[in-house]
């Protein structure tokens, strides 16, 4: 697991990839800022990552969890690994019984 790199949720819809880098900026060097948009629509979904130099820096800028950036609460969490999909079944292949 990266330990640089950050989950950003409650985004408000305005923000850019590079508008998001710019608001972590302060913390230090950032390798990647980037956007989550929709596929179909290219608009953004509301959340991103932002992957810093140093892990130290990351740390930091988990102090921005919480704050409001344009009307809305961000939540500032360190990025996990993206689960793999396994199309509608639980990952342990046990059915539910309804």
């Amino acid at each position: 697991m990266e330990k640089n790199k950050l989950f950003i949720g409650s985004l408000p819809w305005s923000i850019t990839n590079d508008s998001l880098k710019e608001l972590f900026a302060q913390y230090g060097e950032i390798s990647e800022a980037i956007v989550i948009n929709d596929r179909d629509t290219g608009r953004s979904k509301g959340f991103g990552f932002v992957t810093f130099v140093k892990e130290e820096d990351a740390q930091k800028a988990l102090e921005m969890h919480g704050k409001e950036i344009e009307g809305r609460t961000i939540v500032v969490n360190m990025a996990k690994p993206r689960e793999e999909r396994t199309g509608g079944y639980r990952k342990d292949n046990n059915r539910r019984s309804y």
